[in-house]
């Protein structure tokens, strides 16, 4: 798995801290990573991307930003709205392979969720992600609505006939709702994929050194960590 694409089934899931996390878990397991962020916005120039996050939460990673863009839209519109040249999925791929024959893991995490347009012509992360032959991980919502947009998802990936690698639970909260309990036992059933791993909600405001201590006991085997999937849905599940 020399590169893993990372989307979101929609804005502020939990799709950035989830990143750092499995970079972290990763250099902990000895990999050497990096963190590639196809397409900045909302963020000006002087100020810290998500790559930035990733890095400042995970430690020793590199990154890459390909463009960043002002105004908090979509890729394809923040790129219009600047009057500058929006990036390309072939752009993300080429970049994602420069970085993979240097590092074990290569992380590349959209902007929203999979079909977020990145350019004029449509170009997704879904897009880049088959330019990549890359699994893709999505970071789903615990509460109610996310069944929905999970086997949306999952639904996208599999008429692609890329490979779904599993859900994170990108926020699980202190204390679960009736509906955050039954998703977790009906995420992995909508996306037809495991379950991988569930990060406490405020993961992210965790001094960086808990952070990387921590992220291992959040994320399943596959990513790296010590999660066992069954034990949370024994403790959680209703």
């Amino acid at each position: 798995m020399p590169v893993l694409v990372i989307t979101g089934t929609g804005t502020e899931v939990g799709k950035t801290v989830t990143t750092a996390a499995v970079a972290a878990a990763a250099v902990a397991a000895g990999r050497s990573v990096a963190v590639l962020k196809a397409a900045q916005t909302g963020v000006r120039p002087d100020e810290r991307g998500d790559a930035d996050e990733v890095a400042r939460l995970a430690g020793a990673v590199a990154t890459a930003e390909l463009a960043r863009f002002p105004d908090p839209l979509a890729p394809a519109t923040a790129a219009r709205r600047a009057g500058r040249t929006p990036v390309r999925p072939q752009q993300v791929a080429e970049a994602a392979a420069k970085l993979a024959a240097e590092h074990d893991l290569v992380l590349v995490e959209g902007a929203g969720g999979l079909l977020v347009r990145f350019d004029e012509a449509g170009g997704t992360l879904a897009d880049a992600a088959e330019l990549m032959a890359a699994p893709v991980l999505v970071v789903a919502s615990a509460g109610l609505g996310t069944l929905n947009t999970t086997e949306l998802t999952a639904r996208e990936l599999r008429g692609r006939r890329l490979d779904l690698l599993g859900v994170v639970i990108g926020s699980w909260p202190a204390a679960p709702d009736l509906a955050s309990r039954c998703n977790v036992a009906d995420l992995p059933d909508v996306a037809g994929a495991p379950l991988l791993g569930a990060l406490p909600a405020g993961a992210g405001a965790l001094a960086p050194a808990d952070f990387r201590v921590a992220s291992p006991g959040w994320l399943a085997p596959r990513l790296f960590g010590t999660w066992d999937a069954e034990g949370f849905r024994a403790r959680e599940a209703p």
